[in-house]
């Protein structure tokens, strides 16, 4: 496997709050990670950091064995692109128009789209089932629609790597097996790397290939779901017990939470 991004010593800061403490890890091309752990945990950061909207406090970040400050920026978002957990977006625009911002790192100043932005736009709606929504208004959209959106504005600038921050919170199942399903299609069918953000431990270890534990900005353990999920690790970091079941099919750990009062739940407490 090619290490595309290298976290090497990474410390970050708010201000005076410490947020990531020396954290050191590589993330592999060609495959779906997963970085999962507590709320506050710096995961988010992570991402921000990777894709340049942060700068470290301390340490290095490499991409594709580049420091990432030596990345000129209309350059690294042709490399990575970003998607946000907040689906927002401040003004009214349309399904076409938030798209083809996308392709903002491949036009000059004052440049307006060309027909090759139009026909990358549409290729990549009809990728991600967004083309019927073209002349709709964003924000009339549901959030999986939101979210398929933002996921086709990303894609145009035609990144090898793709961050996603929470692509699933507040959709219901169905949504949330249509964006991982699309997630999964982008990386098997386009060797698109991708690098999520998730507190659904379940679809981590469903769909990612690596997973990386996170608590109070340090690295706990990172692995394959097998190792990474395990009931010990799980209630060090979230505190709380659960038990580890075999998915039938895929043979991942898929955790369910003990009972309040169960007697494995006390003996740990």
């Amino acid at each position: 496997m090619n290490s595309l991004i290298d976290i090497q010593n990474l410390v970050f800061k708010y201000g005076p709050q410490l947020v990531l403490k020396g954290i050191s890890f590589s993330l592999n091309g060609g495959e779906i990670n997963g970085i999962i752990g507590p709320n506050g945990a710096g995961k988010s950061t992570i991402l921000k950091l990777a894709c340049g909207i942060l700068h470290p406090t301390h340490g290095e970040i490499y991409v594709d064995g580049k420091p990432i400050h030596r990345w000129k920026r209309r350059e690294l978002a042709r490399k990575i692109a970003y998607v946000p957990q907040d689906t927002q977006v401040p003004f009214t625009f349309s399904v076409t128009e938030i798209i083809l911002m996308g392709r903002t790192p491949y036009m000059g100043l004052m440049e307006f789209e060309s027909q090759k932005d139009f026909q990358i736009a549409e290729e990549m709606m009809r990728l991600t089932d967004t083309l019927h929504l073209a002349d709709r208004y964003f924000d009339q959209l549901s959030g999986g629609e939101r979210q398929r959106v933002l996921i086709a504005r990303a894609l145009v600038q035609q990144p090898d790597i793709l961050l996603l921050d929470e692509p699933t919170t507040h959709l219901d199942i169905n949504h949330q097996a249509e964006i991982m399903e699309l997630v999964n299609r982008l990386n098997r069918e386009h060797a698109l790397t991708v690098i999520l953000v998730t507190h659904d431990l379940n679809l981590a270890s469903l769909y990612c290939s690596r997973l990386f534990l996170i608590k109070n900005g340090e690295l706990i353990k990172e692995g394959n779901p097998s190792s990474v999920l395990t009931p010990e690790l799980i209630y060090n970091t979230y505190g709380y017990g659960t038990m580890i079941i075999e998915h039938p099919i895929k043979k991942v750990p898929l955790v369910t939470l003990q009972v309040p009062g169960d007697k494995n739940n006390r003996e740990k407490e």
